[in-house]
């Protein structure tokens, strides 16, 4: 069966309802509002219809401005990995692998080349929701880079199968590029130097991380609770130097809530607090030995906002000073 993912679904609706419609207008949807928070994902067809009768309700340009309101976040763990691309392209090859996770109607294939790229959205329109729902995912696209790369960057060529609307205003601002209808493939053209740009949050460690997590979820299998400690315990070191992260932000960054981050340690006989403490320690103990930096340096970059508190914590896991 055909699917899509309830956080798009709900995101369709919530567009809506800021655009004017009421809660009493969607009556007629065989996946009701009330329902939302109970079920993954909705049928194909369901969101096609939804994507259809909206583009009557509201006019022209409707699934372009959905795409516009779309955040990495919306997109769950698939998002968050997005975050993690080393560059800008790399969101394509991505999705191109694990975009089953939001829906398996569709693929993006990407043409590179020198000086421009061109990335297929390869999905039939066999119906007019299908169409409104390609264009929903092109002006996401869209945002979506420009959040990766905290850039401005645009697409140069925007190009779709179907018939042009009447109204091109939504277009014009989603894209701000030449826009073609009836053409033989759904496509944006990027510049290739713009696809390589590197990503804001490029982090290869916790790429990997959210790699083996998407990995985790689509194969249906659960990597070892002893390989979630320990890659917990290196992004807690690594987040230190900015304070102790909190099990939400970890469990973000691994694409886990963190209920569930907590059972996964649990697994492995540790808890959270205790795992922050032995990184602390261990941590500590690692710059004193190696490195000449004072013992205030040393409690920064253990996630200490003060000397004395690091050197009272020393001595209690220690039972000696850090300064002996």
């Amino acid at each position: 069966m055909q699917y899509i993912s309830i956080s798009l679904y709900r995101k369709m609706i919530s567009c809506a309802l800021n655009e004017g419609m009421s809660k009493d207008d969607f009556d007629w949807l065989p996946v009701p509002i009330s329902a939302m928070d109970t079920v993954q994902a909705v049928p194909a067809d369901v969101f096609f219809s939804l994507h259809e009768r909206l583009d009557e309700e509201l006019g022209p340009g409707f699934s372009v401005r959905v795409g516009l309101q779309m955040k990495i976040e919306d997109y769950g763990v698939l998002g968050l990995s997005w975050r993690t691309c080393s560059k800008a392209g790399e969101i394509f090859e991505r999705s191109e692998r694990y975009f089953k996770m939001l829906s398996n109607t569709y693929v993006f294939k990407v043409e590179e080349k020198a000086p421009l790229s061109k990335v297929y959205l390869l999905r039939d329109p066999y119906r007019r929701g299908v169409e409104l729902s390609n264009e929903a995912t092109f002006s996401a696209t869209v945002v979506v880079l420009r959040a990766m790369t905290e850039t401005n960057i645009t697409p140069v060529e925007i190009g779709f199968m179907h018939t042009p609307p009447n109204d091109l205003s939504s277009y014009d601002k989603a894209f701000g590029c030449p826009v073609l209808f009836d053409q033989p493939h759904y496509y944006m053209t990027y510049k290739t130097a713009d696809l390589s740009i590197r990503t804001a949050k490029a982090d290869a460690s916790i790429n990997q991380f959210l790699v083996e997590r998407v990995e985790e979820e689509t194969q249906g299998i659960e990597v070892s609770p002893i390989k979630i400690a320990a890659d917990v315990a290196l992004l807690i070191k690594e987040a230190l130097p900015s304070g102790i992260p909190s099990i939400v932000q970890i469990g973000e960054y691994m694409g886990m809530s963190s209920r569930t981050l907590t059972r996964r340690l649990s697994e492995s006989g540790v808890s959270y607090r205790e795992l922050v403490r032995q990184t602390q320690e261990k941590a500590a103990r690692e710059l004193l030995q190696s490195t000449a930096d004072s013992i205030s340096e040393i409690a920064f970059q253990t996630g200490f906002s003060e000397q004395s508190a690091f050197s009272r914590a020393f001595k209690r896991w220690t039972g000696h000073s850090p300064i002996a």
